[in-house]
């Protein structure tokens, strides 16, 4: 019998964020033949909005429309999702700072195997899934088994699966009042944008990102002299804000900005999940690292192991030249 796989979709101004298009491939490399349904809480036309963009992806689309879930709350979400869910579901979340949130307590109220951050599949044998997740900041892959017979909560790092095209006609159904009430010890107040700074890096399509690598503050002017080259502008990652060497506007990450360039060339930048975290739709990305197992290779369209002060110079003169 197919097993029943479930996504818990994450959606903003009406659309799908890129996850979903991620997560009904990694469901479909567990079972080809599995019910794939999409999990979806929110409020009002928006909500309408993002389960007809779901749909395009996704065979069946389960919504949960409630006021209460106008911004996403995990402590209301999770027990809603326990009243929804059969017993052996496995359940696929993004790993991000929601997910995190949301994934751990679920597990434990359904009764289910947890296993967070997953980055890669080894396939599933019977009831046992094979999966590969990673250690000590990227720098170990480690394989794990996960018992799926009383179903498991897994979430899935962003940017390492293929995503689908869509092209599905799903059916969407109104699971609200199947949900229960909503009830919760905290509640949303507001939410305060970021300041942008003079470069608003949520806006660019070319980024030439730095990170530890970039060693001092007077080697910036090697990535923005790259980035001019380019036709881009400078971002980094958070140790390089941390050291005071560039404003807060221009960090990218969970704890930064999110940004959807169409390349991103990351200097010196190990490629945590936290800073991937803030790097969305599916961007050719060129890393270059000193460290050959840095986790941004996972990632990365074309690696390139060298010292970003040895290698940025040489190929801003190499675009230099070919303009």
């Amino acid at each position: 019998m197919s097993r029943q796989i479930f996504a818990y979709i994450e959606h903003n101004d009406g659309a799908v964020e890129d996850s979903a298009f991620e997560l009904i491939k990694v469901a479909e490399q567990m079972d080809p033949q599995a019910q794939v349904t999409a999990l979806l809480f929110g409020s009002g036309q928006e909500l309408e909005d993002a389960c007809q963009h779901a749909a395009s992806i996704y065979p069946q689309v389960w919504k949960v429309d409630k006021q209460e879930h106008s911004y996403p709350n995990a402590e209301l979400i999770r027990p809603q999702l326990v009243n929804l869910l059969p017993a052996d579901a496995v359940v696929l979340a993004p790993f991000d700072t929601f997910g995190m949130d949301l994934t751990p307590g679920l597990a434990i109220k359904l009764d289910s195997a947890h296993v967070s951050d997953i980055v890669g599949l080894d396939g599933v044998d019977g009831d046992t899934l094979k999966a590969v997740r990673q250690e000590y900041g990227g720098q170990v892959h480690t394989h794990v088994h996960c018992d799926l017979s009383g179903g498991a909560v897994l979430s899935v790092r962003g940017g390492v699966f293929p995503a689908s095209e869509g092209g599905q006609e799903g059916q969407v159904a109104d699971k609200t009042s199947d949900a229960g009430e909503v009830q919760a010890g905290r509640r949303f107040l507001e939410v305060r944008e970021a300041e942008v700074g003079e470069v608003d890096i949520t806006k660019e399509d070319i980024l030439v990102s730095i990170g530890r690598g970039i060693e001092e503050e007077d080697n910036i002017e090697i990535a923005q002299e790259l980035a001019e080259a380019m036709g881009g502008v400078v971002s980094c990652s958070r140790p390089v804000v941390d050291a005071k060497w560039m404003e807060k506007s221009r960090q990218v990450g969970t704890s930064g900005m999110t940004v959807k360039p169409k390349i991103y060339l990351a200097m010196g930048i190990s490629g945590s999940f936290q800073h991937m975290g803030g790097v969305k739709g599916n961007p050719f990305i060129v890393a270059v690292n000193k460290n050959a197992s840095a986790p941004i290779f996972q990632v990365a369209h074309v690696g390139v192991v060298e010292d970003m002060l040895e290698f940025a110079p040489v190929l801003t003169e190499k675009i230099q030249e070919m303009k």
